[in-house]
């Protein structure tokens, strides 16, 4: 065992090893309180994925440029969990270390749910006017509370995983039960958020939240968040009413000035050393974030322009569009609830494919092809499109038919199995190729994390110029993600080292990354 001194020389995971390592386990009821807390977390981050960006473009943001609004999450999960984490591992208030961050979090998000919410009120309250194509006050408030919501939601998390940590102790069984439930809160709140999202009159529960700035989806956008706050507040404080922490106690006071510099200066040494496996990985864990995130990024957005013929807006068309919008909030929540059941299952499905890289080829092959499907899908919906007269003379489209619909939901569906995926072997893999280098679990996870971060910066970015440059749609993106997801599959299959199977089934199993 190396002393503390060392310990603080080491990548960020060591330390924090060494310092719950001793610590005495809690009873299981404990860890479970704790990880329910993801269930109020994902619950929003189901609500930005499936209603947020029709939103921004209610609001007056057009689609060219709403991608840009959603970098502030690789930004946040590239800057504020190393930077929590740090602070976290040597908190020696009276609290605990991680508890105060995790109700400072829980607060940040409430505070940056009601700016979300009440945006469009606050602008024309300052100065909007009804009905402008463009609310500027109100887009500022907007993406205010947003960029708050996205630091607040990494700011709760990292410490709550931390706190799992140390609740098990040394018993790995725990920790593995911990990651475990974890990952379950986390289907749960997806289903209830997307459930939620794509319920019409859930408004009518808070009434006074329909006003003359605020129309009915507005509302219930208000609504969701509402219920949101309500969620994570009840079990966060729960949580830490229920589940006390230790005083943290450093062993010996040492100069700590710079160290998120040295974190950072290991991270990008580490990419100069890595081996080739690593490399690899890390490519394919790319190319597999250019696949994912358009898709993201845009699903019910497709739902209710490409598939639903509906348009932003107010009017037949703009009812239209709110309506395909929550049914690609209901594909989200089937995607969930196929995620968290093929989960379950990583360890047989590894076992049937013959080795995780031909199982993670052949799952980028699956997304590959479903991201292809939604070309096929949007072109049968425009040909099979029919409208129906207003009494002014004009036509507005009708719904699509049930075989449309269910084809579109049956391609969210089928991505929750490729999802799952992605959330658990990368991370599984990086632990055992980052052993031949010498580098902690912590860091090289963290260098796998650039590999997930900069795919999203890289598609907010180009997304929307690049769907523009087509016509405006959201087919361009999806194209690029097939072909990404392809070449991902393919390097997976043909260039990927297969490791022993015992040690990312083990891993595999004891929860993947989220």
């Amino acid at each position: 065992m190396v002393s503390s001194t060392k310990d603080d020389k080491q990548p960020p995971r060591g330390p924090l090893e060494l310092q719950h390592k001793d610590l005495p386990q809690r009873p299981i009821w404990q860890i479970i309180m704790v990880a329910a807390i993801a269930a109020g977390v994902q619950f929003g981050w189901a609500l930005q994925l499936s209603l947020l960006t029709p939103y921004v473009q209610l609001l007056g943001i057009p689609h060219t440029w709403s991608s840009f609004i959603w970098l502030c999450g690789p930004i946040s999960g590239m800057i504020v969990q190393p930077v929590v984490g740090y602070y976290s591992d040597r908190c020696t208030s009276r609290f605990g270390r991680r508890r105060p961050f995790i109700a400072g979090g829980a607060l940040l998000v409430a505070i940056a749910v009601f700016l979300i919410g009440f945006a469009a009120d606050i602008g024309v309250s300052t100065g909007d006017k009804i009905g402008a194509p463009t609310k500027p006050r109100a887009v500022a408030i907007f993406v205010v509370g947003f960029w708050i919501l996205d630091v607040a939601n990494n700011t709760l998390q990292g410490p709550c995983r931390a706190l799992l940590a140390d609740l098990s102790g040394s018993n790995s069984s725990k920790i593995r039960t911990g990651n475990a439930m974890f990952a379950f809160f986390m289907g749960v709140g997806n289903v209830l958020g997307y459930a939620a999202g794509s319920y019409t009159h859930l408004y009518q529960l808070v009434p006074w939240t329909k006003t003359a700035a605020c129309d009915v989806y507005c509302a219930n956008l208000k609504t969701c968040f509402f219920i949101s706050i309500a969620l994570l507040v009840t079990i966060t404080v729960l949580a830490l009413a229920l589940v006390s922490e230790d005083v943290f106690v450093p062993e010996a006071v040492d100069k700590t000035h710079g160290k998120q510099l040295v974190f950072f200066g290991e991270m990008f040494g580490a990419l100069k050393e890595m081996s080739r496996p690593m490399w690899i990985l890390l490519m394919v864990t790319c190319l597999n974030w250019v696949a994912w995130f358009p898709f993201l990024l845009f699903d019910t957005d497709w739902m209710g322009k490409e598939v639903y013929g509906g348009e932003v807006g107010t009017g037949p068309a703009g009812a239209l569009y709110n309506r395909g919008v929550r049914a690609g909030a209901l594909g989200l929540m089937l995607n969930s609830v196929v995620s968290g059941l093929a989960s379950l299952c990583i360890e047989h499905l590894t076992r049937w494919m013959g080795g995780v890289k031909k199982l993670w080829g052949g799952v980028n092959f699956l997304l590959a092809i479903c991201l292809a499907m939604t070309v096929l899908v949007t072109k049968m919906a425009e040909a099979q499109r029919q409208f129906t007269t207003l009494p002014d003379g004009n036509k507005t489209p009708l719904p699509p038919n049930s075989g449309i619909k269910g084809g579109a939901l049956t391609i969210f569906a089928a991505l929750g199995a490729p999802l799952a995926v992605t959330f658990s072997v990368p991370c599984a893999l990086a632990s055992i190729f980052s052993n031949d280098s010498g580098a902690g679990q912590g860091l090289s996870l963290g260098v796998l994390n650039l590999a997930i971060v900069i795919p999203q910066m890289f598609v907010s970015v180009l997304s929307g110029p690049w769907d523009a440059l087509f016509g405006g749609g959201n087919l361009p993106a999806f194209v690029v993600g097939a072909v990404a997801a392809a070449a991902s599959g393919l390097l997976a299959f043909l260039m990927l080292p297969s490791p022993p199977d015992e040690e990312v089934l083990a891993r595999v199993s004891g929860g993947g990354m989220h």
